[in-house]
């Protein structure tokens, strides 16, 4: 079975890379050539929410991972070739975490979405040798250049 480019891209920067802000890039892409399918914003939300634990904003990472829990819920635990059930969980597991985070704090921790088909798994393999680093990774949310435009022209008046 052939597997969209921006699905393995995903896949690759979930896993190798631990890339969020990329993986929400390449599947806000693909979530919208796919009609908007909740099983796609569901992964999409995902990376974002660990992107936000990443960046210490607990709501907001609470508010994505719930929402994407919520999504994935309905879906067979083996999805579009790998084992969503098992991320799922791990994903349940996060959102109680954070809820507790007052009383329980943790570290953060990175999740792996596991590839159980094996044709899966062989194309992102492959698309890994093409997918390229990006470096620096943007870790943490950055100001880009539209808002330093701003800050200028606030500055001016």
């Amino acid at each position: 079975m052939p597997y969209d480019e921006l699905y393995l891209a995903f896949l690759v920067y979930f896993n190798r890379d631990r890339d969020y802000f990329e993986c929400h890039e390449v599947m806000e892409e693909l979530w919208l050539s796919k009609d908007s399918d909740p099983l796609y914003k569901g992964l999409l939300q995902v990376a974002v929410g660990l992107f936000h634990v990443r960046d210490d904003n607990l709501a907001g990472s609470l508010k994505m991972l719930r929402s994407a829990a919520s999504k994935l819920a309905v879906y067979p635990p083996d999805s579009l070739g790998i084992n969503l059930g098992k991320l799922r969980d791990e994903v349940e597991q996060y959102i109680a975490k954070l809820s507790h985070d007052e009383e329980r704090p943790f570290d953060y921790y990175d999740l792996t979405i596991d590839i159980v088909e094996p044709g899966l798994a062989q194309a992102v393999a492959e698309a890994s040798l093409q997918v390229k680093k990006n470096i620096p990774l943007q870790l943490r949310r950055q100001r880009g250049p539209k808002h330093e435009l701003r800050g200028l022209l606030k500055d001016n008046r």
